[in-house]
C-alpha cells in the first residue's frame, strides 16, 4: 500500500510502515492517522506476520502533532486524542508480534511516544527525543506519560516531560529511553538483522512474554506467577515448543512457524 503519507509494505514475513511525509519531518495530521489505521487493520487480520517496523521517510522520524494543520483547543483536544492516537498506541502495544521503531531522526511530541510505543526503538546517532509539550502548556499525551516512567524511572521522566529537553540517541540508549543507537550509516542494517532474528523466534512465545511484561507493574508477585502459569501452560501446546525441544535434543537450529 502506498499513499500520499504513508508507505506499507509486506516483505515475507516482515510488515513496515514508512511515514512519508519527509517535508513536514513526518509530522501527524488527521490523514495520517488514519491510513495508519487502516494499515494496522491490515497487519491484525495476517496470520503470516511475524514482525512489523515502523519508520520515517527522510531526515526525521516524526515531529509530532502537525501543528501547521491547526491544533485543536479545550475540550476537542481530548477528542482527538481519544479517537485518533490513543487507539493507535493501544493498537501497536497490543500487536501479537514484535514491533521495532526505526529512529532516523528527531522523534518529538506524539512523535517520540509513537516511537517507544515499539517494544524495540533502535536510533542513528543523530536522532533526538524531545517532549516539549510544557512549552505549549500542554502535558506529554500518546502514551508518553506511561512510557517514559515505564522505561527511564519518575525521576528521569518528571525532567524529560516537565523541562522539555533534547535527549540524543546516545544518551537514549544510557539511560534505557532505547533498546540501541547505532551509527547514521549502521542503522539500517543493525535494524534488518534485529528484524530478521525477531521474525525467525518462536511468535507466540514473544507474544506472550509481552502480555506478561507489559502487565506485570499493574500485578502483585501472586498474580503474575497465576500469569506465567497460565500463559506457560499455552505454550507448552504449542508446534514451536516441540520443535525447540526437538532442536535442543538434537542440537541444531530450532526452525519456528510460529504455531
Amino acid at each position: 500500500m502506498t499513499s500520499s503519507s504513508l508507505l506499507f509494505a509486506i516483505d515475507g514475513d516482515v510488515a513496515r510502515i514508512t511515514l512519508n511525509r519527509p517535508d513536514r519531518l513526518n509530522a501527524l495530521d488527521l490523514t495520517l492517522l488514519d491510513e495508519l489505521a487502516r494499515v494496522l487493520d491490515q497487519v491484525e487480520r495476517s496470520d503470516a506476520l511475524r514482525a512489523l517496523a515502523l519508520t520515517g521517510a527522510g531526515r526525521g522520524f516524526c515531529a509530532g502533532a502537525d501543528l501547521a494543520s491547526g491544533l485543536p483547543q479545550g475540550d476537542d483536544i481530548g477528542l482527538v486524542l481519544e479517537r485518533h492516537y490513543n487507539p493507535l498506541i493501544k493498537r501497536i502495544r497490543a500487536l501479537p508480534m514484535p514491533v521495532v521503531s526505526i529512529v532516523n531522526g528527531v522523534a518529538a511530541g506524539a512523535g517520540a511516544s509513537l516511537a517507544l510505543a515499539a517494544d524495540f526503538t533502535l536510533a542513528a546517532q543523530s536522532a533526538r527525543f524531545v517532549l516539549a509539550f510544557a512549552r505549549i502548556g500542554l502535558l506529554p499525551d500518546a502514551g508518553a506519560t506511561y512510557f517514559l516512567p515505564e522505561r527511564i524511572g519518575i525521576a528521569r521522566a518528571l525532567g524529560l516531560a516537565m523541562l522539555g529537553e533534547e535527549v540524543h540517541a546516545s544518551e537514549a540508549e544510557r539511560i534505557g529511553l532505547i533498546w540501541r543507537a547505532y551509527p547514521d550509516a549502521e542503522l539500517e542494517s543493525a535494524a534488518s538483522a534485529l528484524i530478521d532474528r525477531l521474525a525467525k523466534a518462536p511468535t507466540r512465545a514473544l507474544a506472550a512474554t509481552k502480555s506478561a511484561l507489559y502487565g506485570a507493574a499493574h500485578r502483585s508477585l501472586a498474580e503474575q506467577l497465576d500469569v506465567e502459569r497460565e500463559l506457560q501452560k499455552q505454550l507448552g501446546r504449542s508446534a514451536d515448543f516441540k520443535e525447540g525441544v526437538a532442536a535442543f535434543r538434537d542440537k541444531r537450529a530450532a526452525l519456528f512457524v510460529g504455531r
